[in-house]
């Protein structure tokens, strides 16, 4: 079984790095052309580089998903540069833990708003093109979440609104699946940091897993994949958690 997504077109928000760059890559190895999006300008060059690497088209710009009309300007600007869109995956997050209005607020809009925003800029791409959405949410959604309180709350409400997404855009043929990460490790990200900084909960994490270590970006990438392609054409509304057991 081999996906292949020559001709088709990926529009990645938060793709410079860690589980998004190793879905656009991915998409890319596939045949598909993508377009990512991230604040640091720098790391977007980088990931979109690769991505040219692979013989694809490649687009990329650097646009803070905090902010509303920044979201749906990148995703009419990456419709246009690739001609369409087939996929749009959601993946930013603002790992917002401070039980206090920043943390909520921050939260609500790169975990939630940024889903909506770029979603509705996308759909007429996406009727057209019969496409699907992806969105990354996390294991903390489905247990407490007491370290990071707007965190666990808002990527709960992820999942939820991937229902309701899917509820709603049946009618037009585009399916709405989320994927719920474990604790992924990759260069940078915030797992390789709490080995340093916080070797303790570093540890205690790791022992929660069943099978012994973190996941890797390229896991989570795969799933992200199957969703997108024409094996998933029968999946809608579901929520899957990729996290090796971590949870049971």
């Amino acid at each position: 079984m081999k996906i292949d997504f020559t001709g088709k077109k990926a529009i990645v928000c938060g793709g410079s790095r860690g589980i998004g760059r190793a879905i656009a890559l991915g998409f890319a190895a596939c045949g598909g052309d993508v377009s990512i999006c991230a604040r640091d300008p720098k790391a977007v060059e980088e990931t979109r580089s690769e991505i040219a690497k692979l013989g694809r088209k490649a687009h990329a710009a650097s646009a803070d998903l905090a902010q509303g009309e920044a979201v749906r300007g990148y995703v009419r600007e990456a419709v246009v540069a690739l001609g369409g869109a087939d996929l749009l995956v959601n993946n930013a997050s603002a790992f917002g833990s401070s039980d206090d209005d920043k943390g909520w607020t921050s939260n609500l809009a790169v975990d939630m708003m940024a889903i909506v925003h770029a979603t509705q800029e996308a759909l007429p791409a996406l009727r057209q093109s019969q496409g699907s959405v992806v969105n990354i949410s996390s294991i903390a959604a489905f247990h407490p979440a007491a370290r990071q309180p707007p965190y666990g709350a808002i990527k709960a409400a992820v999942v939820h609104y991937t229902t309701t997404q899917a509820a709603l855009y049946a009618k037009d043929r585009i399916r709405v699946n989320c994927i719920a990460p474990g604790s992924i490790e990759f260069p940078g990200g915030i797992w390789d940091r709490r080995k340093t900084e916080n070797p303790t909960l570093y540890k205690t994490t790791l022992a929660s897993i069943p099978f012994g270590r973190m996941g890797t970006a390229e896991e989570i990438a795969q799933v992200a994949l199957f969703l997108a392609s024409p094996f998933a054409s029968w999946v809608t509304g579901q929520a899957i958690s990729v996290a090796g057991g971590q949870g049971l």
